[in-house]
C-alpha cells in the first residue's frame, strides 16, 4: 500500500489548524484516513480557553482511533463519539454553546476487504478513483450554495447559517452534527486509490481552476502530495492583483492525505 500525508501551515508563524492522519489495523486488513480543517476562531472572544488547533488534535486524534477500534459502527456514529468526546474534554472550562466554539470540516474514509465507507462534513473534498481511472468526487456543498448576503460578516453567518437548518455544518461540540454529514458506501473492488483535501489544497481546482477534479487526481497520483500543496502555493503567491484570490486569505492551511489501496 502506498500512502502520502502533507500538511502545511498557511503562514509559518501560525499554528496549522488542519489534522490528518492514515491508519493501518495490526491485523493488516483494511484501514483509514482521517482529515480535518480547523475554523480559524474570531479576533473576539470565542468563549473556549483552548485553541482549534487544540480542538482539532483531539477530535482528529479520537476518529483516528474510533475509526479502527470501532469499526461496526457507522462513520456517522463514530463521528458522534468522537464529537463527544472532545466536547467533554473542556465542557467544564468553556463554553460549548458559543457559536464560535472550536470546530473542524471533516472527512474520513474506512476499508476493508469488501468496502469503502466514507463521510464529509462541510467545504474539504474526498476523491475515489475507480481501477479503471474513473474518479468520483464527494463534497458536502451547502455552504457553497448559500447566499453570498449570509456569509457577508462572521457574525452574520454565526447568527443565520452556521451550524443551523438551512445553513451548512460543522463539528464542534454538538454529536447530533454527525447526522447531517454526507456518507456512503461503496464496494471495495471499485476503488483502487482514495484522496481526502482541505479547502487550502484543493484550490488547484475551485480558485485557481488548473483543472477540474479527475485531473487533480491525476496529478497528484503522479507528481505527489507536496508537488500538488507546492504548485498550490506558487500560484497563490503569482496572484499579486488577486484576481483568483480576491477577499481570501493568500495562504491557508493545505492538507492532502493519499493512499493506494
Amino acid at each position: 500500500m502506498r500512502t502520502e500525508l502533507v500538511s502545511e501551515p498557511g503562514h509559518p508563524s501560525r499554528p496549522n489548524e488542519d489534522f490528518a492522519s492514515v491508519a493501518l489495523p495490526a491485523g493488516g486488513q483494511g484501514g483509514a484516513m482521517v482529515l480535518l480543517d480547523g475554523v480559524t476562531p474570531p479576533p473576539a472572544d470565542y468563549g473556549c480557553r483552548h485553541s482549534v488547533a487544540w480542538f482539532t488534535s483531539r477530535l482528529g486524534g479520537a476518529l483516528t482511533e474510533l475509526s479502527l477500534s470501532e469499526r461496526d459502527s457507522p462513520l456517522a456514529a463514530v463521528l458522534a463519539q468522537a464529537i463527544s468526546r472532545t466536547a467533554r474534554a473542556h465542557a467544564q472550562t468553556c463554553d460549548l454553546s458559543h457559536p464560535r466554539t472550536p470546530q473542524a470540516t471533516v472527512v474520513l474514509a474506512r476499508w476493508s476487504a469488501r468496502t469503502l465507507e466514507y463521510l464529509v462534513l462541510s467545504d474539504s473534498a474526498l476523491l475515489f478513483e475507480a481501477p479503471d481511472g474513473l474518479v468520483t468526487t464527494v463534497l458536502d456543498d451547502r455552504l457553497s450554495r448559500l447566499p453570498r448576503a449570509s456569509l457577508a460578516t462572521a457574525a452574520i453567518a454565526d447568527s443565520t447559517v452556521r451550524n443551523k437548518e438551512g445553513g451548512f455544518w460543522t463539528a464542534a461540540a454538538d454529536p447530533a452534527v454527525a447526522a447531517r454529514a454526507v456518507t456512503g458506501t461503496v464496494p471495495r473492488e471499485r476503488v483502487r486509490s482514495v484522496a481526502a483535501l482541505t479547502d487550502g489544497a484543493s484550490r488547484w481546482v475551485d480558485m485557481f481552476r488548473e483543472g477540474g477534479w479527475e485531473d487533480c487526481f491525476t496529478y497528484l497520483r503522479k507528481e505527489g502530495a507536496a508537488a500538488l500543496v507546492e504548485r498550490v502555493r506558487n500560484l497563490e503567491d503569482a496572484d499579486t492583483e488577486r484576481r483568483f484570490l480576491g477577499r481570501a486569505k493568500t495562504h491557508d492551511d493545505a492538507s492532502v492525505v493519499f493512499a493506494e489501496l
